[in-house]
């Protein structure tokens, strides 16, 4: 399916009105969506008024680009901008319906637009990804000589779905979740908004109903936006005569149940600690059980992950190393995903480091080795284990008794490491737990090696 913007000058009276009446009665979030740079809430990492895009647009000198991001972050309305700021041809197909014939009759329009009339023309194709190989293929060249400007949208990694040569020719802009800030303003100017918005409803959102939907629609503006048109269309007025979107509403709208959990709050600060307690007690049901509250109360993931990364390190430690490997694996996946998909990485990480054998025998030790830098003077560094690799080090004895463990047998060899003073302390005590007392046998048979013959 095809659709090309810039040619009001060439439709009769039915077609404008019957544009305008389609306008009229399409959803909120397509109403509601920004014509000009300066209507855009968010993405300022790429819009900012000192950004290579936000300068390109103003000057109506678009190159190709893709934009790359997860839904409702503003893919398709940075699109919509262009096609209203550019004196280009806008034209607009779907990946998922278009057909070659599409793409071929795009294709002579902008050959005849810049032939007959010296314009260019951009093509906008939304869910980029969806196009196969050969459909990419069929692009290239025409991208490549400037026949069209290319703007694609995809949901997934474009590194993975699109072809390279396109890539190669494009600038890749990835979009970001609305910061809940961001959401708030544009679910206000929905509701308030007379001419596009739900302003002739005489709506208010209270503060509580307000928040909840930034919250809950975890970046996506276009399910919030959805859940206020719901809630004006189907909410019966006050005594005051207006239409009143409480909490309630809103949670009815959205299908989703208000939990009680407050982010700078008691209900934050009690379910992150029995969710790290019940990591650290081996019980992954009630941990699963916890991910699933903060998860479904719109808690930063990336908050949750960093406290599945500490305790893989402080209560697992070396009774599984993999433990963290998983953990910070997780972290690291779940930035180029994002929700929903990263509860499932999220999920994977808290079952092992729950069902892993626990150990805090690392924590402990750092903990008093600090406690002992604190607690004692400064001792000095054996002079055998000082820097040697200087000038005149050995004059002054630095590192001329060293014995280099690698040329003894078990390549270990006994000599003094810890200073003067503190040769009798102990910080780290492996338990018999998982991995862990392999570890402990280890440096238990340590005790074998104490012949000072090299190998």
């Amino acid at each position: 399916m095809r659709y090309s913007a810039n040619r009001g000058n060439n439709m009769d009276l039915f077609e404008y009105m019957r544009g305008q009446q389609k306008e009229k009665d399409a959803p909120l979030a397509s109403r509601i969506r920004p014509r000009t740079l300066d209507e855009v809430v968010g993405q300022e990492h790429i819009i900012g008024k000192d950004k290579l895009l936000y300068r390109a647009i103003k000057a109506d000198k678009i190159s190709s680009v893709i934009f790359y991001g997860p839904p409702g972050t503003g893919k398709t309305t940075l699109a919509k901008v262009i096609a209203s700021s550019t004196s280009a041809e806008f034209m607009q197909i779907n990946a998922t319906s278009a057909g070659k014939k599409d793409m071929e009759e795009v294709v002579e329009q902008a050959k005849n637009n810049a032939g007959m009339y010296g314009k260019k023309t951009i093509l906008f194709i939304d869910e980029i990804h969806r196009f196969n190989k050969g459909q990419q293929d069929y692009l290239l060249p025409f991208v490549e000589d400037g026949t069209i400007v290319l703007i694609g949208a995809t949901t997934e990694n474009p590194y993975f779905e699109v072809n390279g040569a396109l890539l190669s020719r494009s600038i890749i802009f990835e979009l970001k979740p609305l910061e809940k800030d961001d959401i708030k303003k544009i679910l206000l100017r929905a509701v308030n908004d007379t001419e596009r918005g739900m302003g002739a409803y005489d709506a208010e959102i209270d503060d509580d109903a307000l928040e909840f939907l930034a919250d809950g629609c975890n970046g996506d503006a276009r399910s919030a936006l959805n859940a206020i048109e719901l809630g004006c269309m189907t909410t019966d007025r006050g005594d005051d005569g207006k239409i009143h979107l409480t909490l309630s509403v809103m949670e009815e709208c959205i299908q989703k149940r208000v939990i009680k959990y407050d982010k700078n709050g008691d209900n934050h600060y009690d379910t992150i600690s029995a969710f790290i307690k019940s990591m650290r007690g081996s019980d992954p049901d009630a941990a699963i059980y916890y991910l699933a509250r903060m998860l479904y109360a719109g808690e930063d993931i990336k908050f949750i992950s960093r406290r599945i990364m500490i305790c893989a390190a402080e209560d697992v430690g070396l009774a599984d190393p993999n433990a963290l490997v998983v953990a910070s694996a997780a972290a690291t996946a779940i930035e180029r995903v994002g929700m929903p998909e990263a509860q499932i990485i999220l999920a994977e990480a808290v079952n092992y480091v729950a069902s892993a054998p626990k150990s805090n025998a690392s924590c402990e030790s750092i903990f008093a080795a600090m406690r002992t830098v604190k607690d004692t003077r400064t001792a000095e560094v054996p002079a055998h284990l000082k820097d040697a690799h200087y000038k005149s080090a050995a004059k002054l004895g630095h590192g001329t008794e060293y014995k280099y463990a690698h040329d003894y047998p078990g390549h270990y060899v006994t000599q003094q490491y810890l200073p003067d003073g503190l040769t009798e302390e102990k910080f780290y005590n492996p338990t018999e737990n998982g991995f862990e007392k392999q570890v402990k046998d280890r440096l238990d048979s340590l005790e074998k090696y104490h012949s000072d013959d090299v190998i």
